[in-house]
């Protein structure tokens, strides 16, 4: 009777306790807190409702999580800050943040690229755990700090198609002299294929590419693609994007502001970001198939990247990573750590993930038999 007794008063103390904590903050508490409003520039146009919509879905949730008074306004790129150079314009304070793939800054330092991702590396859970449990945070932070920036993965788009081409890729020769529009690391893997890479801005990739300015492009999947609206210029769509496993998208914040916040809205920053993570990655799986039918119903053409063109920019990656290694202390430190996690992440997913994934796949032609009688 007395452990009954004890139970069902702690059980009425404890609902007590998770009704003051869904009332936080108070509403004094609250009408106390600045009202503080942030710009946001992005690397995406407005038309791509999930990528770029990650950043006006972390502008929503903080408001939402601090009575609305702290404010953070969206930007699509160029409206403030030229689409590939939001790293620049936070680290300068220019701007108190910004919403970017790191990769894109590769050119100042490879090593931004393990907080994006790196080719033949983790995908989407494997990028999260690494993330969050396997020390990755921690490590960019450190390398981030080096740009007045504190990063948050805030976004993640799942693995990536392998682009659009106006020929099909048959051998590894057909990448020779190849104009590639392709970001990061990947563009200096494929040069050592004979490919000429090309950084271009998401909203100038359809008219390079209709003009004939370049070949081939890849950006996301099909939903994004499909806005783009590449099938109309290039007939030929590869998979997979063996460059962009899981990569992540980040919420830069200038130290100097991130220092100033309330704690409050520090946590809500941090909560948005993790949500934005969820969101996006949901989005994308569900428009993803429906856009990948419409195209093929249109007249795309699937294609697999072939076997031996895989395995030559596999071996071209290692050996890229050796080198920048060999000269960039910073980058080795993190790749140590990274391709030690990825290796064991793959032998984990070789006995469960991968062979359910690879069940499920086959069963798309495989009809239930019926039972007899």
């Amino acid at each position: 009777m007395l452990r009954r007794k004890f139970l069902k008063g702690a059980a009425l103390a404890g609902a007590g306790s998770v009704g003051v904590a869904a009332s936080f903050p108070a509403p004094a508490l609250a009408q106390s807190m600045p009202e503080i409003k942030w710009r946001l520039p992005t690397s995406f146009p407005k038309s791509l409702d999930t990528i770029y919509g990650g950043s006006e879905f972390i502008a929503k949730r903080v408001a939402e999580l601090t009575d609305n008074k702290f404010q953070i306004r969206a930007f699509a790129g160029g409206e403030i800050v030229p689409p590939l150079q939001v790293l620049d314009a936070v680290q300068n304070g220019t701007v108190e943040a910004g919403y970017t793939v790191s990769y894109y800054y590769v050119g100042k330092d490879p090593t931004f690229a393990f907080d994006a991702c790196l080719p033949f590396g983790l995908n989407v859970r494997q990028q999260n755990s690494w993330m969050r449990n396997g020390g990755g945070l921690e490590l960019m932070r450190d390398f981030f700090k080096d740009y007045n920036i504190v990063q948050f993965p805030a976004g993640n788009t799942g693995t990536q198609m392998g682009g659009w081409f106006r020929k099909e890729i048959k051998t590894v020769e057909d990448l020779s002299g190849l104009k590639f529009r392709i970001a990061g690391i990947a563009g200096q893997i494929l040069t050592k294929l004979g490919v000429v890479p090309q950084q271009i801005g998401g909203g100038d990739i359809y008219p390079s590419l209709e003009k004939g300015t370049i070949d081939a492009a890849e950006w996301v999947g099909p939903y994004d693609d499909e806005k783009l609206g590449f099938n109309k210029v290039a007939k030929y769509y590869y998979y997979p994007g063996w460059w962009e496993g899981g990569p992540q998208v980040s919420l830069y914040i200038n130290q100097k502001q991130w220092d100033s916040l309330p704690k409050m809205y520090q946590a809500a920053l941090e909560t948005a970001s993790a949500e934005a993570i969820v969101w996006m990655l949901g989005k994308y799986d569900s428009q993803n198939p429906a856009a990948l039918k419409r195209l093929l119903g249109g007249g795309t053409q699937l294609r697999p990247f072939p076997k031996p063109v895989m395995d030559a920019a596999y071996d071209a990656a290692n050996a890229l990573y050796a080198e920048i290694s060999a000269k960039n202390p910073k980058f080795k430190k993190i790749y140590d750590s990274w391709v030690k996690y990825r290796d064991e992440q793959l032998l984990w997913f070789r006995v469960a993930e991968g062979t359910f994934d690879s069940y499920m796949a086959s069963t798309t032609t495989r009809k239930p038999k019926k039972k007899k009688g």
